[in-house]
């Protein structure tokens, strides 16, 4: 038998007032939870407030009745503020679908980071409109599902791409450099569980070779925005963002390595925080407690 978990990572969200902090703090300690980190935003535009604790539960306690007990109390507190909460054991992988294309640099570094434990995620499946990356997937012990995308079969593609959602029971969509835009249906269907990575040079240079069109331009920055994919495209919620600088000295293929380095960090960083439930949606933006 698996060993009890007392490592435990809450989060919650509701109108900012007086004494909620206390109160929720005071549920942790009544119920012998030793708070490890604390992270808060009170957001005065919108009046929110945003929150999120790593807490132990002590050891020498019956766990499974504490915790139990906390998360009856934390419901009826939630009730009483109207707050949107999670509770969950902090050693509880997230598991995670991959979408890539042709281009296979930030598939490859999640397949790493997530082997090498750096990420704590559970790569269920990896799915791509070409079968480029078959075998690399398959070698790390990943299924992987070729599912070709034309104009005509866009939507027979997202629904087969949902019903393997469902059947690995996914909690976030990575796209990795995938070159197919979801329609607006789908967008919705994945609203705050799914994550893209585009270059930073959008809406700058659009269309095809973006680093060489900035190349021409003379750029003196290259980066890359993860965000939370919706309707507008490239213009969900952003996560994270990552820039290097350069010169005149870098040829096209330089920015390209360059934007390549920018792409897999802000990527694999917005992946770790979204699940190490560290990323709230606020409207348009976000709200990253790290």
């Amino acid at each position: 038998m698996t060993e009890p978990n007392n490592k435990y990572v809450l989060t919650l969200t509701c109108a900012e007032r007086p004494g909620i902090v206390h109160a929720v703090t005071g549920l942790l300690l009544k119920h012998h939870g030793d708070i490890r980190e604390l992270k808060q935003h009170d957001d005065q535009r919108s009046g929110t407030l945003f929150m999120r604790i790593e807490f132990e539960v002590a050891e020498s306690k019956e766990i499974a009745a504490e915790v139990a007990e906390l998360e009856a109390s934390l419901g009826q507190l939630a009730e009483e503020h109207e707050a949107t909460w999670g509770l969950r054991p902090t050693g509880q992988k997230k598991r995670v679908v991959v979408m890539v294309s042709k281009f296979g640099h930030c598939l490859h570094d999640l397949l790493f980071r997530a082997r090498m434990g750096e990420l704590p995620v559970e790569i269920a499946a990896v799915v791509s409109n070409h079968p480029d990356h078959r075998q690399q997937v398959e070698w790390n012990g990943i299924p992987f599902f070729h599912i070709p995308v034309t104009a005509e079969t866009k939507p027979e593609a997202e629904s087969k791409l949902m019903d393997l959602v469902e059947r690995f029971e996914v909690d976030l969509v990575v796209l990795a450099r995938y070159m197919q835009v979801l329609s607006d249906d789908l967008s919705r269907k994945l609203t705050g569980r799914a994550i893209n990575i585009h270059h930073s040079f959008l809406p700058s240079f659009k269309g095809a070779k973006p680093y060489h069109q900035a190349f021409e331009r003379g750029v003196k920055t290259v980066g890359a925005t993860a965000h939370y994919v919706n309707s507008e495209l490239d213009e969900g919620p952003i996560i994270t963002q990552r820039v290097q600088e350069v010169d005149h000295s870098f040829e096209p293929e330089h920015l390209v390595a360059a934007g390549r380095d920018t792409e897999c960090k802000a990527l694999s960083d917005a992946v770790r925080w979204h699940c190490e439930d560290r990323v709230f949606l606020s409207g348009s933006r976000t709200v990253v407690l790290r």
